[in-house]
């Protein structure tokens, strides 16, 4: 969420953060934002509600639901794609968690960080790539078996 300027830009005006030019002399400015007295109460409000429940909607998944009527090299093509992109953001989650832990254990990590949130949702972040590593695995699996036994 803090990535996107725009979003920034619209917790400013709301008064949700304050942001302040950092002057920096070998590298870009850069901008720190800190959150308000009214943004800490914002935060607490939306922790305290209720969670919409997920729900997917990913066109990868409308691909492979169609692909035996029309193109199996398509979607077996899109499994392998989004295969590679889970490895890779698997991998740079897993320097992250390194970089974070510091060489110390998760359990020591959680007992004296400051701050455990990041942690907990990159944990998620790898869960799910991991799972779509698995499932594309066996997807693409069981593509080429079906594939190989109608040759």
């Amino acid at each position: 969420m803090l990535g996107d300027s725009k979003e920034l830009e619209r917790m400013a005006a709301d008064g949700l953060i304050e942001t302040r030019v950092v002057q920096q002399e070998r590298r870009p400015n850069k901008r720190l934002h800190t959150i308000t007295p009214a943004g800490r109460a914002a935060l607490h409000e939306f922790i305290a509600s209720a969670a919409k429940p997920t729900a997917i909607r990913d066109e990868m998944m409308v691909k492979v639901q169609g692909m035996d009527v029309e193109d199996t090299a398509a979607a077996r093509a899109a499994v392998a794609e989004r295969m590679e992109c889970a490895r890779a953001k698997s991998a740079r989650y897993e320097r992250l968690r390194n970089r974070l832990l510091d060489g110390r254990s998760e359990q020591a990590y959680l007992a004296e960080a400051e701050r455990i949130g990041p942690y907990l949702t990159l944990l998620r972040g790898i869960s799910f790539e991991q799972e779509n590593i698995r499932w594309a695995e066996f997807a693409l699996a069981a593509i080429d078996r079906r594939v190989t036994s109608n040759i």
